[in-house]
């Protein structure tokens, strides 16, 4: 049954909604949030939304860019659009993308996309390195304090020493370097 329950939940439908007749009734520098509004009212009698409520619509961000493509005194009259309703949320998509938002999107991905390589790259670094850290570090913290304890027993070291040493190599951890500004600030803001 869960299953079925899932499947009813996931709704997917493509609208040509009219929002002409809407957007005419707002004054001139309010009708772009009234084309807005006008989607919203429309997906929520059309998805089934019992309770009304405008904010459970999710508009996409390419469809808003589109609709404030021409400023607020001009909507496009209509808009196709895909509709996706899983449990009491809807998502909102455009359709059909103007070839300036095309191109947007693919950028957008593009970059999000080297972003991820990026990350995962440098991460798998980090564990390379951690793990690198571990194992060596080790290895050299005893033969340094055996080195030092033997250096110690020979030289006739004080007790105070031998823990100063110790405690040296406990604090010798590698921080980052401060950033630098890349240019100096301006003489007038320096006094």
């Amino acid at each position: 049954m869960a299953k079925k329950e899932e499947q009813k939940e996931k709704i997917e439908r493509e609208y040509i909604i009219p929002l002409r007749k809407k957007f005419r009734k707002a004054p001139r520098y309010k009708r772009t949030p009234k084309a807005i509004k006008a989607i919203k009212e429309f997906l929520v009698r059309h998805m089934k939304i019992y309770d009304r409520d405008l904010n459970k619509i999710k508009i996409d961000k390419y469809l808003n860019e589109f609709l404030w493509a021409r400023g607020i005194k001009n909507p496009p009259a209509k808009v196709k659009v895909k509709a996706t309703k899983e449990g009491e949320k809807v998502k909102v998509e455009l359709v059909e993308y103007p070839t300036k938002l095309k191109f947007k999107k693919a950028r957008e991905e593009r970059i999000e996309k080297q972003a991820l390589e990026k990350a995962e790259k440098k991460k798998s670094l980090l564990q390379k390195a951690k793990e690198g850290l571990q194992e060596k570090p080790k290895q050299k913290e005893e033969k340094e304090v055996e080195e030092k304890k033997s250096e110690a027993n020979k030289k006739t070291l004080s007790v105070e020493e031998t823990k100063k040493i110790e405690i040296k190599k406990s604090k010798h951890v590698a921080e980052p370097k401060a950033k630098v500004p890349k240019r100096q600030p301006r003489k007038a803001l320096a006094k």
